[in-house]
């Protein structure tokens, strides 16, 4: 529980920090993101549970990633993370999760991600900022991704990108777990106005 709770300041520490640098009021940001006024004073004083769809309406509000809202300070030039001591940021209802490994720092940064869904699951995403680029590299087992509501097989060995700011969803297909590996390419700066 220690664990959650460390996590949970730090999100709230860095979702206020970036708040604050972007000059925007909480109804500001409420508005920009649709987060409920509500629920941005909870986080920012480490109270709830934010989800995924959440931090990434934050984050990409911002115009900043992910892993930024909650990661601590860099220990020094390189960093190792494992996917067992990264918590799953996502979790679908029929054993399938995301973890966000983490992000590269720069003007544009990447966030790293590993998936795991099981024929049938779907992760459903709203539409990210102008200018990401998802892309996704199936390394077992077969998916479907649907962006904008066309259907593609993504097959073990390949590798698909596109623009993240339409509707997109991955789903699990054929009949063995799907692993991925999918990167988030981050515009540089922070967003605009909406």
């Amino acid at each position: 529980m220690t664990e959650t709770a460390a996590a949970l300041r730090t999100v709230a520490h860095n979702v206020r920090a970036a708040r604050v640098r972007a000059g925007l009021s909480l109804d500001e940001l409420s508005r920009r993101a649709q987060v409920s006024k509500g629920a941005l004073v909870g986080l920012e004083k480490a109270q709830g549970n934010p989800n995924l769809a959440t931090l990434v309406r934050l984050a990409d509000t911002l115009g900043i990633s992910v892993s930024a809202l909650m990661q601590g300070s860099p220990e020094g030039r390189v960093r190792v993370v494992a996917a067992d001591a990264v918590a799953p940021l996502w979790t679908g209802d029929l054993g399938g999760e995301a973890r966000l490994m983490l992000t590269t720092s720069g003007p544009a940064p990447v966030e790293v991600w590993r998936w795991q869904l099981e024929p049938g699951e779907d992760y459903p995403s709203h539409p990210h900022q102008a200018g990401v680029v998802e892309t996704v590299s199936v390394t077992a087992g077969r998916m479907t991704l649907i962006v904008d509501g066309s259907e593609h097989t993504i097959d073990a060995g390949q590798t698909a990108t596109f623009d993240g700011d339409t509707p997109h969803t991955y789903r699990g297909a054929g009949t063995e777990t799907c692993h991925l590996i999918m990167t988030v390419h981050l515009p540089p700066g922070p967003a605009s106005a909406t």
